[in-house]
């Protein structure tokens, strides 16, 4: 009598390709991420007064900032758009942007202990940072759209058909902050110092982005530089969609897009890498 054939539950395999995501396991491993994304959220807040009131507070106090500084004393342009809400809408999308690239890039160092312990796809763990913030940028979000909604209503902004490329925006920032935290990730486990490198870099970054300042007010090198910034054709698309100001365009985005996702493909290809043999370096 033939005996039934087993089927294994999982398999180990010495070896897998550099390009094998294996997102049909990162999917298997959902409730994991939702699990991640949960602990994320509980322990910003904890043994807090204000808790989630946190995340209206940062950008509040960040746009005045930005709005007395380089607004009233620095006088910088904003294209003809409300200065409190251009700044708003930088202050936001940089928000998640920064906080998911230095959350992922810390990806092996942070969770070495899990790592060595107990068996799960490592791409689940950037994904988790990347949805946390998406959760913190949905809340400030709603602040902009209701301070947008009042200069609307008073006619002093223009939305244009723009406007609904901002999930793909999002997408795009999301993807850029994980390939370049996913490579920043990888080097960090044997070059610690990087680490520290990179805050400090993101801090010069924002300035050489179009934050607190509209694409239009650049001129010579430095305008033709700032187009292969991945992060300008993002925040220019966004602000011309939802204030119908700046100077925006196409090529604009398409160079973004394709830096991004070639970023995010050499991060997926070294973090694929590193994780095999990274915890006989962390």
């Amino acid at each position: 009598m033939n005996e039934p054939q087993q089927k294994w539950t999982e398999t180990i395999e010495d070896s897998h390709s550099l390009f094998d995501l294996k997102l049909k396991e990162v999917w298997r491993y959902k409730d994991l991420i939702y699990m991640f994304v949960k602990r994320d959220f509980v322990s910003s807040f904890k043994q807090t007064v204000l808790g989630p009131v946190w995340f209206f507070i940062n950008p509040i106090f960040t746009t005045l900032a930005y709005l007395i500084i380089f607004g009233n004393i620095a006088n910088l342009s904003t294209d003809g758009a409300p200065k409190i809400l251009f700044y708003l809408a930088g202050v936001m999308l940089w928000n998640y942007f920064s906080s998911s690239l230095t959350g992922t890039s810390s990806t092996f160092a942070s969770n070495a202990a899990i790592f060595g312990k107990v068996y799960f796809p490592r791409l689940v763990t950037p994904i988790s940072i990347v949805i946390s913030n998406l959760m913190r940028f949905g809340v400030q979000f709603l602040l902009f759209l209701i301070l947008w909604t009042f200069y609307l209503i008073k006619g002093e902004v223009k939305p244009n058909i723009w406007i609904i490329a901002t999930p793909f925006l999002v997408i795009l920032m999301a993807a850029f902050a994980l390939g370049v935290g996913m490579i920043f990730s990888s080097l960090t486990t044997k070059y610690k110092d990087i680490n520290m490198l990179l805050g400090f870099g993101v801090s010069l970054y924002m300035y050489a982005t179009p934050v607190i300042y509209p694409i239009s007010a650049l001129n010579g090198i430095w305008r033709e530089l700032a187009y292969y910034n991945p992060l300008t054709g993002i925040f220019e698309c966004f602000k011309y969609g939802w204030l119908g100001k700046g100077d925006f365009s196409v090529p604009m985005l398409g160079i973004s897009t394709i830096i991004i996702f070639f970023l995010l493909a050499v991060g997926t290809v070294i973090f694929n890498k590193v994780e095999k043999t990274f915890m006989d370096t962390v």
